[in-house]
């Protein structure tokens, strides 16, 4: 099934951002959900820009495609385009997490992109949103009218809900990027970049999180024998 998907596979700065509106990123587990999740499938492949977070995605890409690319974190694309409103001294809106976050998010955007106009909004904390629900969540986002929207709801409940309601959101770029609020907030570590660097970002963080831990020993074993599966076909 990755061959279905089109991987991102160039540097951030050759996007195009008015032509390309919802970014989203992929990594085993993601698309371990996507094999038993047909609107999270359709959510994924719609999108404008398909980011390779994972060092998994990297190695099937060469494995089934020969083809080298580099991974791309959500973390990568917010520093990315965060730095690019700073100096466009633009605007961007938080949806998801908790209030609590999303004030650590404000106050550290302060002091280190002084220049963007920051908006967020938290929403019930729900398996799936009311119609009610995502009426409130899109005139929140239109209202305040940001350049950039970060969705941080985590996969595939984030994706789902953009796909669902991206034709009702007034905003240039739409990104989802999970994990990445808690990052920036600091409620969570990113693993040290040396880890990043030698692809064991994955195995850090299934040591700081068991949650984590129990869903990378599910989705791992079942996307590396999907991958083969799908070089034999």
């Amino acid at each position: 099934m990755l061959k279905k998907f089109n991987l991102f596979s160039s540097s951030l700065d050759k996007i195009n951002f008015e032509t390309n509106r919802i970014i989203n990123t992929i990594n085993p587990h993601s698309y371990c959900e996507a094999l038993k999740d047909n609107y999270f499938e359709e959510a994924l492949k719609s999108s404008d820009i398909l980011l390779p977070d994972g060092i998994g995605i990297v190695w099937a890409e060469k494995f089934l495609k020969g083809k080298s690319i580099n991974k791309i974190a959500g973390n990568d694309i917010f520093l990315f385009l965060m730095s690019k409103l700073e100096k466009e001294k633009g605007s961007v809106f938080f949806l998801g997490s908790s209030v609590k976050t999303l004030n650590k998010i404000h106050q550290k955007c302060k002091i280190d992109f002084p220049n963007i106009t920051v908006g967020s909004y938290s929403p019930p904390f729900k398996t799936d949103f009311s119609n009610d629900d995502s009426n409130l969540m899109t005139q929140k986002i239109n209202d305040f009218c940001p350049d950039v929207l970060f969705v941080g709801m985590t996969a595939p409940k984030q994706e789902k809900w953009v796909h669902k309601n991206k034709h009702n959101i007034d905003v240039s770029v739409i990104c989802s990027i999970g994990a990445v609020f808690d990052f920036y907030a600091g409620n969570s570590r990113r693993a040290p970049k040396f880890l990043i660097d030698l692809g064991l970002e994955w195995a850090f963080r299934s040591l700081t999180s068991f949650r984590l831990f129990k869903r990378n020993v599910l989705s791992n074993p079942k996307f590396i024998f999907h991958i083969i599966q799908e070089k034999l076909s």
